[in-house]
């Protein structure tokens, strides 16, 4: 695949361009202090054993040992080289991609459950012996000529060797890579769908549904496994062939080479170098076999990386402005379900809200007033229209930026992992002051102060200490956090008690007068008395929209 200079990735490699000449250099004076020993042992057969000089074998064990000292230091900083530069991909590349996951997840794309795994992988394949493979390989011709200088006779051999060889292992790519892919995308799926349903652990275990899913993880696995057993069998057998191959051919190397010291065309020591020589060209192409099922798999790696950062860049994060009244503008706004589908959600609506104006979104079911929430924050991106914040575009609007002006409170309740103050403070920097005045504005404070360790309580996924409606009533201090002038609540009381739905009517009151834009979901009509206008959506669309009182009426002579 090309990678584009204007892309993440291509950036990524034109920064990191550098170190991989480095490597490459250092490759280069590897693979030369490599002829060390077998020039050495050419030296000691043919010099030293014929000479008895015992003064020329110690000069000639020192330079070596010299030398492969440098070798060994040279490997060291190669090896050091490739773990820094694997560590600045690994940190660079997760924080892109998490930067993308969200607008990713929201478009219904489950590759972000998997980024970070891919991520991994490719931090190891760079940071691993695999990479210097491909800096050694093109020495295997080099091996080879020197060889041939040594005896033609020995070039030949060794050359059709690493050809056959480097057949081997075509061949075996050719063959394993459509089922190695296959099985890679099953494997990921599969893995995708258990931790999906593991989510969902309360239900599994309420109606029995264990048994069940365990069957269908088994029949998905069954066919990946399948395919990974029929793969590594092929492969296995290439793997076989080319160890037989190498190893035939180091004989030969051998066996002609004493045939030729006896026939007086080379000396012992050239025989010796050669087989040496033989092993070192051929190690590169048969370590290949292994290491390209690694490249095949970063390829896939890169690719879906690229995949992903491409289908998010359509988010234009740059515009920074200063905090926002509260003025809020959707200019025909519309949203289609997909390009083929091209099935509407959310139909041309327009609608001016002044800052400071309370708005209640009512309508029945599927009737597109969550959507509209999401559209307004600019957690969707509309087919067509715009949503303005004090004029501005909210979708392009720098999301941490923005998010400092909005709060939202969504229809499902998610807490992370943290304290209860760290998720009230939006998993940033805590300021207590102003997690006790968000928490006392949702008038929530002295709830939190009775939980087990008050604000420092931990929060945990399913854990049974914080009940749906006090977590509803935390998320709705995390939406207050900060004193937003925008703040969206989609069905808000929805696990409330009576408790806490007084709790919410005085927030309410308090935000109106503070002046603070607040737009409402609404199935209750208890939290409808504070409003100042109502807009009842019907498919996509507004049906009615106006003054609270008027709408209300309207909505009472209809029923009747």
């Amino acid at each position: 695949m090309t990678l584009s200079k204007d892309s993440i990735l291509g950036m990524i490699y034109e920064r990191s361009k550098r170190s991989f000449i480095h490597m490459g250099i250092f490759s280069f004076f590897i693979n030369v202090l490599m002829l060390t020993i077998p020039i050495y042992m050419m030296q000691l057969f043919d010099r030293v054993l014929v000479s008895h000089s015992y003064q020329t074998l110690i000069f000639l064990t020192l330079i070596a040992f010299f030398a492969i000292l440098i070798l060994s230091v040279i490997d060291i900083v190669r090896s050091h080289v490739a773990m820094k530069l694997s560590s600045w991909y690994d940190e660079i590349l997760s924080t892109a991609a998490l930067l993308f996951s969200p607008d990713q997840v929201l478009k219904g794309n489950s590759y972000p459950m998997m980024v970070l795994r891919d991520i991994q992988t490719l931090k190891q394949f760079i940071g691993s012996n695999s990479l210097f493979t491909f800096f050694d390989a093109p020495w295997t011709p080099i091996y080879l000529l020197v060889i041939g200088a040594i005896s033609p006779l020995l070039g030949i051999i060794a050359t059709i060797g690493a050809v056959l060889i480097f057949l081997t292992a075509w061949l075996n790519e050719r063959m394993t890579r459509k089922m190695q892919n296959a099985s890679s995308e099953m494997a990921t799926a599969n893995i995708y769908t258990t931790t999906n349903n593991l989510k969902h652990a309360e239900v599994i275990q309420a109606m029995g549904m264990l048994k069940s899913l365990i069957s269908q993880w088994q029949n998905q696995n069954k066919d990946m496994m399948s395919l990974h057993e029929k793969n590594g069998q092929l492969s296995g057998m290439f793997l076989g062939i080319s160890k037989f191959l190498r190893l035939a051919f180091q004989i030969l190397i051998l066996g002609i080479g004493s045939y030729l010291v006896l026939d007086n065309s080379i000396t012992s020591g050239m025989m010796i170098a050669s087989s040496i020589l033989m092993s070192r060209a051929l190690a590169p192409v048969e370590q290949a076999m292994g290491v390209w099922r690694q490249f095949q798999q970063v390829k896939l790696i890169l690719y879906r990386l690229q995949e992903h950062f491409n289908f998010s860049a359509d988010r234009n994060t740059d515009l920074m402005l200063p905090k926002p009244k509260g003025h809020l503008t959707l200019e025909n706004l519309y949203l289609t379900t997909s390009k083929s589908e091209n099935k509407f959600i959310i139909q041309n609506i327009s609608l001016r809200i002044k800052a400071g104006e309370m708005v209640a979104f009512i309508g029945s079911s599927a009737a597109g007033k969550s959507t509209l929430m999401r559209l307004i924050c600019g957690v969707t991106k509309p087919s067509g229209g715009l949503v303005r914040l004090d004029e501005a575009d909210i979708y392009h609007w720098n999301r941490d930026d923005v998010g400092h002006y909005l709060g939202y409170l969504p229809q499902d309740i998610e807490l992370f992992l943290g304290s209860v103050k760290e998720n009230i403070a939006r998993m940033g920097a805590v300021d207590d002051e102003a997690v006790i005045e968000a928490a006392s504005l949702a008038e929530c404070h002295d709830m939190i102060l009775h939980l087990p360790e008050g604000y420092n309580t931990i929060i945990k996924p399913g854990s049974p200490q914080i009940s749906g409606g006090q977590r509803q009533r935390i998320a709705l201090a995390r939406a207050l956090y900060g004193n937003p002038s925008l703040v969206v609540l989609d069905e808000p009381n929805s696990n409330l008690d009576g408790e806490g739905e007084e709790a919410l009517a005085r927030t309410l009151q308090k935000l109106k007068k503070r002046g603070v834009t607040v737009l409402i979901v609404a199935h209750r009509f208890n939290v409808i008395q504070f409003v100042d206008t109502i807009v009842v959506l019907q498919q996509g669309k507004i049906q009615s929209a106006g003054p609270r009182d008027q709408i209300l009426e309207a909505l009472q002579r209809k029923a009747t």
